[in-house]
């Protein structure tokens, strides 16, 4: 399949709200996904594209900015999701290509990821696109 790579678009919204829910598993409702869109989509630490083929969009990467003490700037992903109907057709390379091109022209040293333990599928892909994970984490939240 050919895919079109492009910005993200407020009218985008409908489209990744469904793919968080359906290939992410975060079912985030969708005027506050809205929300979040607006505020990435006026940010310029944040990137967001996404993925058209046939006129839908597929798929999406969301970038931003990654700055800390001990490192170089990077570009952290903060979500990559593709549509199952569609995937090994091309589009999280292509959205991955893009998202590094965007790091390259604004300066980053590399692009980092983190991807959930039981996503093996996930780190396959990643592996082949040339990331490399170098160590196993924890991740820790607490609601405030």
């Amino acid at each position: 399949m050919e895919w079109t790579i492009r910005e993200a678009r407020l009218s985008d919204c409908a489209a990744i709200a469904r793919l968080n829910r359906e290939e992410m598993g975060y079912d985030y409702p969708e005027e506050q996904t809205r929300e979040k869109l607006r505020a990435c989509l006026a940010n310029s630490a944040h990137k967001v594209l996404v993925a058209e083929g046939g006129g839908e969009v597929l798929g999406y990467l969301h970038l931003a900015d990654y700055d800390v003490l001990y490192f170089p700037h990077l570009k952290n992903v903060l979500g990559l999701a593709v549509s199952h109907r569609c995937r090994r057709q091309g589009a999280g390379k292509a959205l991955l290509a893009a998202g590094e091109a965007w790091a390259r022209e604004t300066g980053a040293a590399g692009v980092r990821l983190v991807s959930g333990e039981e996503r093996k599928g996930a780190h396959a892909f990643y592996q082949s696109q040339g990331y490399r994970g170098n160590k196993l984490q924890r991740n820790f939240k607490k609601a405030l």
